[in-house]
């Protein structure tokens, strides 16, 4: 791994988050450093961060708001 894919992960939280909950990447990063963005992508779907997930949070505020104003009605 080299100095500028360590900045990377030092610069980026999510992914320096992920790998020190997850740290057998670490593994996959020494022998290829071509792996952060599978890894970033792990990251991402493990904290949510995904569009898909947004939208789904969204659905669900929608869903909490809608059952509040029935409860009103």
């Amino acid at each position: 791994m080299n100095l500028e894919i360590f900045h990377k992960i030092k610069s980026n939280p999510i992914i320096y988050n992920y790998l020190r909950e997850e740290s057998y990447h670490y593994k996959y990063l020494y022998r290829n450093s071509n792996h952060l963005k599978e890894i970033e992508s792990l990251a991402k779907e493990k904290y949510k961060l995904r569009s898909v997930d947004k939208i789904e949070r969204i659905k669900d505020n929608i869903d909490l708001i809608k059952s509040f104003m029935d409860v009103l009605n």
